[in-house]
């Protein structure tokens, strides 16, 4: 079963709603680029924590988190722009939720890095 094009479904929305979904889209874009770097900084540019794999464990979350949220975003302007083609509401989105819990916990996870480490920094 050959898959639907999105444009043939119902009828063109305004083209404002879909540029609003578009810059929607690449604003989270910009976000998981920045999560992939900032996992890629901690892994590999600051000097290593006390705690073996430490910089890991923050580091490699960040970098999950901007893949899932690339790929999230795609599914979701689909999902927002299928929905305006059909007239629908707009469906709920979860990355909001899951940017601000791996961020969440990989800032705690960071927090007890920092209060455990060496004060002297040797």
């Amino acid at each position: 079963m050959a898959r639907e094009r999105l444009q043939d479904v119902g009828t063109d929305p305004d083209v404002r709603f879909s540029y609003a979904n578009e810059r929607t889209f690449l604003a989270w874009n910009r976000t998981a680029l920045a999560l992939v770097t900032a996992g890629l900084a901690v892994t590999q540019l600051l000097p290593p924590f006390d705690v073996p794999g430490g910089r890991r464990m923050i580091g490699l979350p960040l970098i999950a988190l901007g893949t899932l949220v690339s790929i999230a975003s795609l599914l979701q302007w689909r999902r927002n722009e299928r929905a305006m083609r059909l007239g629908e509401p707009l469906p709920p989105s979860v990355l909001p939720r899951l940017v601000a819990i791996v961020v969440a916990v990989s800032s705690v996870i960071a927090l007890v890095l920092a209060v455990t480490g060496d004060p002297e920094g040797v």
